[in-house]
């Protein structure tokens, strides 16, 4: 009971984080910028609708840091690293260790799961490495219009945003991050005194670097004084094609249909927490 217990918080803590870098990965400078801090982290990218890139092999290891000092001057810092990878035909895999769980129960300190999108034959897998059991579902897929009304409504938020001064988007021009081209913004979000009972106007700071030819961000920070600094950088970049082995289910598993119980429901992805605000 508790292991099950374990296996769907692990689970759902994975996709939630997998939804906020699915949108941080499909837009470009100047688009609807990441949900979260390391939220960016999880790059599991086709997962739940996000953009299918083809003929743009890679694999990389993406790390995210983050670092909060409270108010008595402790400084709490977070990192975690996800290794990835995406075949020419727009098939994605991403490994995942998850640290410091000892408190849920997982086996030892660490937990590694893995995620593998299959945009071609229309399934995905989240794969149990402890217990050698791959989890399938069917690929989520997209629904133009409810894509291009939430893109409106973003828009719509920006430019008001823009319109009240609380919103202020430069572009940094180009770079060369890890070999790859990358395109930058900051954008500089401004809550008014008053508005969340802050005395004083708080400044959120993001900047962001996106390669056009891999479709994915390379590198970003984000400066929050309620929640402190977050980084997402990509290093040992590679733009070779991948094993096809990376993208199969090993022999050895036992293939299921239906994500893992969580939350009290069966089939289909586990449900985590809805993703913060964007910013």
């Amino acid at each position: 009971m508790k292991r099950n217990l374990t296996m769907s918080l692990i689970l759902a803590g994975a996709l939630a984080m997998s939804a906020g870098t699915t949108l941080a990965q499909r837009h470009g400078p100047g688009g609807p910028p990441p949900f979260g801090d390391s939220m960016e982290l999880m790059g599991f990218e086709g997962m739940h609708g996000g953009k299918v890139v083809k003929g743009a092999p890679f694999s990389a290891t993406a790390t995210s840091e983050r670092t909060q000092t409270l108010q008595d001057g402790t400084v709490i810092h977070h990192t975690s690293q996800v290794s990835m990878f995406r075949d020419s035909q727009g098939r994605s895999r991403h490994e995942v260790t998850f640290s410091g769980l000892g408190a849920l129960g997982a086996t030892g300190n660490s937990h590694k799961m893995v995620s593998i999108s299959d945009p071609v034959a229309g399934t995905h897998f989240m794969l149990d490495t402890d217990n050698k059991v791959a989890h399938q579902s069917r690929a989520h897929v997209k629904n133009a219009d409810k894509e291009t009304a939430f893109e409106q409504r973003m828009q719509t938020r920006i430019q008001q945003e823009e319109a009240a001064g609380t919103r202020k988007t430069e572009s940094l021009g180009t770079q060369t991050i890890n070999g790859v081209l990358a395109e930058g913004t900051r954008i500089t979000r401004t809550i008014p005194a008053g508005k969340i009972g802050n005395d004083k106007a708080i400044q959120i700071v993001s900047e962001r670097w996106f390669s056009p030819d891999l479709q994915i961000v390379v590198k970003s920070t984000k400066t929050d004084p309620q929640f402190g600094t977050s980084t997402y950088t990509i290093t040992n970049l590679q733009k070779s094609e991948p094993a096809a082995s990376l993208f199969a289910v090993p022999s050895d598993f036992t293939v299921q249909q239906g994500g893992p119980r969580a939350g009290g429901r069966r089939g289909g992805a586990p449900q985590g927490p809805p993703p913060p605000e964007e910013n």
